[in-house]
């Protein structure tokens, strides 16, 4: 920044407000040389450069050049992908001025939002013209492929108010509702069951489009299976490939309704995004097809192209340069996915992420966005639980003594929230308290219901409690599944939240230090019991120990999963996420934990207990004393209970499969000492009481300052 601009600042005297916006818009101009070297200049130029009014605030561009064009005429707005400022040049230094006095600490109202601008001028505005992005090989992308008359008649061609399941195999999944027609994709095989087509075949009314298709020479053979998907605003589908042993080469998504945008990802990491417009048809053939993964961030906003309809650059989002990018509020898309069904084994000439010819699907890789750790986290955690969800309550039935003890201690009366409560095993503890749990797998809310326990679906990040309703809450193995630092921050900072002042929370997160003070955790003294049978697909290794819990696939708009385990690497490499050999020591913070799920306890087969202990178990839960821990057996192990969960990567088997029992994967970011503490001593008016280590794991109590 030009340090004429603070010299300035004692010479001319000035309101309070003006004097709030100045001292503001320094340390912005501070921000973005540090950040992003640009320099700001106290003498006026045409040129400004616009804080706060970014592609990465929410500010579209048609939001911020309404109050830009009041100032005077422009000849240039460049916003740049994913920053939160834009650059102005106006047609005279004049208008700049003027925009500089009066948009200066200005509220900017974009949809339900608003931002507070800052103008700082700049010398001189530079823009680099990007380099052009091909679509991925065999992908074509037609435009207004149907009509406003066709789109009305398919569109209501689906009745969503159906329940005959029996019929068209309707679904309601976590991010969209979904139809299949001719043969079901079977989200617990990853695959179509051939021999038991559906009721009904695809609608007549489809017919005109795909005998088009043919004509077009876009497929040579009708296809027999459709996939109907509707999304919210928000809502979106992970990335993946379609199965190739469940569907032939070419596929055909036609989308209604609303825009979006799908990202395609080679291999080597390349990202195309593609923007598809309403009434437009993707064809995925070849390498696009079988190599590429494709997916929808959730998000409700999408940043593409602001130019004409017939410019190329409209068929992939964030090319061409800053002057043309603009955000576009999502409304309902629906998809119509057609595809053949496969009755041979795939020979296509990709093996490496060929199922039917043994590919072994490449370990997913770090996160490098709050929209990819929330999908990362979708698929290898909450999916996971919600799959594992009755063989992982059967493992967790004795609370650890220190937890306990923290419970025991709270004054009868208190409200108790559980934040990752998994099948309830702390809620009752303590039945001189008020306990409420919240997980983000329904599957295990269910078991907690069942159990007698208040509990309710809910995410971590975003409690539905009231800000200071509760005496205590406790994290028990949940933040650990969260992908990036500023979201395991984020879930800290909810828990603080909920809290009264004078309130306490306890937090427990698996260490990386698995031996400390020469002691071994269970964990890793187990390994000797279970020696060569560690990765027994009977035996939940990794978690009938005390480890803590909480909790890349393949297809076109469904979610096929890859049904091959995933690579094993012993270290993480180009960012990539290896997966962890049970029971021994860790080599690295981010990681994927394998859970062996046991024959018969598969989603949807509910048992809150194992076999032989459910009536004990309940019991056990309502009767405990206030004071003291439940009875643990002779035989069980003390483990924690599970926090948010999240997703598959390997089929669970048939009741007639004889191959052994599937794997999942499941993320994790074990801690190292001190990590915690210094997290936690992120939060303001927060103060870390205590910290231990307790068999594995790092733990803390924090109180929120104030008094009761």
């Amino acid at each position: 920044m030009d340090p004429s601009v603070e010299n300035n600042v004692n010479g001319i005297r000035r309101s309070k407000e003006e004097k709030k916006i100045l001292k503001r818009q320094i340390k912005v101009s501070y921000t973005l040389l540090k950040h992003e070297g640009i320099t700001t200049t106290s003498q006026p130029t045409k040129n400004l450069v616009v804080a706060n009014g970014g592609l990465g605030n929410g500010v579209s561009r048609e939001e911020l050049l309404s109050a830009l064009k009041e100032m005077g005429e422009l000849e240039t707005l460049l916003m740049h992908p994913k920053k939160p400022f834009a650059f102005v040049t106006y047609r005279s230094e004049e208008n700049a001025q003027k925009a500089y006095v009066h948009l200066n600490g200005q509220k900017l109202q974009c949809g339900e939002n608003s931002v507070t601008l800052y103008l700082s001028y700049v010398h001189s505005v530079t823009c680099e013209e990007e380099a052009s992005v091909s679509l991925p090989e065999g992908l074509t992308l037609v435009e207004d492929f149907v009509s406003q008359d066709e789109e009305d008649l398919l569109l209501a061609a689906v009745d969503w108010s159906s329940t005959n399941d029996d019929v068209s195999a309707q679904k309601s999944l976590k991010h969209r509702k979904v139809k299949h027609y001719g043969f079901e994709f079977r989200y617990d095989t990853n695959n179509v069951d051939k021999d038991k087509p559906l009721a009904s075949g695809i609608p007549q009314e489809c017919l005109p489009f795909l005998e088009r298709c043919v004509k077009k020479a876009h497929i040579n053979i009708l296809p027999d299976q459709l996939t109907v998907n509707q999304y919210e605003s928000g809502q979106g589908i992970p990335p993946h490939v379609d199965t190739h042993s469940a569907f032939e080469d070419t596929l055909l998504s036609l989308s209604l309704g609303a825009r979006t945008v799908m990202e395609f990802r080679h291999p080597d990491g390349h990202l195309v995004p593609v923007v598809l417009p309403p009434r437009s048809l993707l064809v995925m053939k070849g390498e696009s097809r079988y190599l590429w993964t494709h997916g929808i961030t959730p998000r409700k906003y999408d940043m593409v192209p602001a130019c004409d309809p017939q410019s190329p650059a409209l068929k992939t989002a964030e090319v061409g340069t800053p002057s043309n990018l603009t955000l576009r509020k999502r409304g309902t898309r629906t998809s119509f996915t057609f595809r053949k069904i496969r009755h041979k084994p795939c020979d296509c000439a990709f093996p490496s992420a060929c199922d039917s010819q043994g590919a072994t699907p490449p370990p997913p890789l770090l996160p490098c966005s709050h929209a990819d750790a929330a999908l990362l986290e979708e698929e290898y955690v909450h999916r996971v639980y919600d799959a594992i969800a009755s063989h992982f309550s059967s493992t967790r039935h004795s609370p650890w003594p220190r937890v306990c003890h923290f419970l025991t201690s709270l004054p009868a009366g208190s409200v108790l929230a559980d934040v990752g409560c998994g099948n309830g095993k702390y809620l009752g503890v303590n039945p001189d308290v008020i306990s409420v749990g919240c997980d983000r797998s329904s599957a295990l809310v269910h078991i907690c219901a069942e159990r007698g326990f208040q509990a309710f679906v809910s995410d971590a990040l975003s409690v539905p409690l009231r800000t200071a309703s509760c005496d205590a809450c406790i994290s028990i193995a949940v933040i650990h599944h969260f992908s990036t630092q500023d979201r395991r921050l984020a879930a800290v900072r909810e828990l603080v939240r909920l809290l009264k002042p004078g309130g306490r929370a306890l937090i427990y997160v698996w260490a990386f230090e698995q031996e400390y003070k020469k002691q071994r955790s269970k964990y890793l003294k187990d390994q000797n019991k279970e020696g060569s049978d560690i990765h027994s697909p009977t035996k939940n290794t990794s978690e009938e120990s005390q480890e803590p819990h909480g909790k890349s696939s393949r297809h076109l708009e469904d979610d096929n999963r890859p049904v091959n385990k995933i690579q094993d690497d012993s270290k993480v490499t180009d960012g990539k996420l290896s997966v962890h050999t049970n029971r021994t020591a860790f080599n690295t913070q981010d990681l994927l934990v394998p859970w062996h799920l046991k024959e018969g306890k598969r989603r949807g087969e509910v048992e809150p207990v194992e076999t032989g202990r459910k009536d004990k178990m309940k019991d056990d839960s309502k009767k405990t004393s206030g004071k003291s821990c439940p009875t643990t057996s002779k035989d069980s192990k003390p483990i924690p209970s599970i926090g948010t969960t999240q997703s598959s990567t390997v089929k669970p088997k048939s009741e007639s499969d004889s191959s052994p029992a599937p794997v999942f994967h499941r993320y994790y970011h074990v801690f190292q000492q001190g990590e915690l503490e210094q997290l936690c001593g992120q939060v303001a008016g927060v103060e870390v009481q205590s910290s231990y280590h307790d068999q594995g794991n790092w733990c803390v109590i924090l109180e929120k300052a104030g008094t009761l």
